[in-house]
């Protein structure tokens, strides 16, 4: 096969990998809940939120960029031949599968090329493991040294970090990349021993992000790609072993604490013919669109786990993403004042995010907000804030269906 041929051939497997999508971003068409269907019917979806198929047949697809543009990338890996067994993964040593593999400088070119047809604007390459972790880190090191160092590229890259990489392979990887990611996979040591039986939690996999950010903490960023570090990020299998969702948000907000992770993605688990999971049942896609939403509670909204609507068991409703939740247990009966509230309170409040609380706390500086009129001026969600806030000391009129 030529390049571009095992670029296609890869194309409906680098599902497995989430990282960088643009549509985990974007919420459904509809928040509206679908209930669980009966077993063996299609899986209800949360919408895609733009979007795109692949171009070309290649793994492409759209990075969510932090200013909320949309960015093609390849995503690929440099071989899907991997000598781990994890027991979800399309990619394992013991299922029979189509195996590719680039040579770094193969795959350097391919990634320069697909950019010079306007099809891509970066890359997020990965690797199965073959010949152990840091064997691979080296081949991923060589196709990164070769596009920036020979090939000259300056366009966005994401490189994973192996299981086992060492310390110095890790620093060389920042010096080449705009982010890299290490896949935790599971929330803590036992989850991932269900998942992965090979893979090492602590040693193999959080140690290098623990390196990560010991290197921007110790190291001047001029040092990094473009004179700064990049950002680190994971990804987590949801549903395959019955981890919870309260498990996945502690392991979230203490890696968002202690090695500043970007953010952690999270898969909802889908069986793989000829792995030892291919008979567990598909995990609902909305459990993975409530993960998100409690995440960014988490990092941007001042949330602590504790906040969180859990149900028991430890995970969240389905029906209500958990900003609404906690809102309607707290803030019904209790409304917030718009005019008084800080921003840590107003980012408690339904339908008011980051812009929204800087927009009120700038704009009542001149004048008191008085209607859901001022609040809509602001880019704030007036109608989903209605039932939570005070204006001026009244409460304003809402229509109780619209948040029920």
């Amino acid at each position: 096969m030529d390049t571009f041929e095992k670029l296609a051939a890869l194309n409906q497997e680098m599902k497995v990998e989430r990282a960088e999508e643009a549509r985990l971003d974007s919420p459904p068409a509809c928040p509206a809940f679908r209930p669980e269907p009966a077993r063996g019917a299609a899986q209800p979806r949360p919408s895609a939120g733009g979007c795109d198929d692949p171009a070309e047949g290649f793994p492409i697809t759209l990075a969510a960029l932090p200013n909320g543009q949309r960015m093609p990338i390849l995503k690929s890996l440099i071989t899907s031949a991997c000598e781990r067994n994890c027991n979800y993964c399309c990619f394992r040593a013991g299922r029979d599968s189509r195996r590719v593999t680039f040579k770094p400088e193969e795959m350097a070119g391919a990634v320069v090329r697909l950019t010079e047809k306007g099809l891509i604007k970066g890359a997020f390459i990965s690797s199965g493991i073959a010949g152990g972790g840091m064997r691979t880190q080296d081949k991923l090191i060589a196709f990164a040294e070769h596009l920036r160092l020979k090939l000259h590229y300056r366009g966005y890259l994401h490189l994973k970090l192996m299981p086992g990489a060492e310390y110095d392979q890790v620093l060389r990887a920042m010096q080449l990349a705009d982010r890299v990611s290490v896949n935790l996979e599971g929330p803590n040591p036992r989850r991932l021993e269900a998942l992965a039986p090979q893979k090492v939690f602590m040693e193999e996999l959080l140690q290098p992000l623990r390196w990560v950010e010991q290197i921007r903490q110790s190291l001047p960023g001029r040092q990094g790609w473009n004179g700064r570090w990049p950002s680190s990020t994971t990804q987590f299998v949801v549903g395959a072993v019955g981890e919870s969702d309260l498990e996945l948000l502690n392991t979230t907000a203490y890696l968002n604490k202690t090695v500043r992770l970007a953010r952690g993605y999270y898969s909802h688990f889908s069986p793989t013919p000829g792995t030892p999971f291919e008979n567990l049942p598909e995990c609902n896609p909305w459990r993975e669109h409530r993960l998100y939403q409690a995440s960014f509670l988490l990092r941007d909204y001042g949330f602590d786990v504790e906040e969180l609507p859990f149900q028991n068991g430890g995970n969240l409703p389905l029906e209500t993403d958990p900003k609404l939740a906690w809102a309607r247990s707290n803030l019904l009966e209790a409304p917030l004042e718009v005019n008084r509230a800080d921003r840590v309170q107003l980012l408690r409040i339904p339908g008011i995010g980051p812009k929204g609380a800087l927009a009120i706390l700038a704009a009542r500086r001149k004048n008191r907000l008085r209607s859901l009129d001022d609040l809509k001026a602001l880019g704030v969600i007036a109608s989903r804030a209605a039932p939570f806030i005070l204006l001026n000391g009244r409460r304003p009129p809402f229509q109780p269906g619209l948040f029920a």
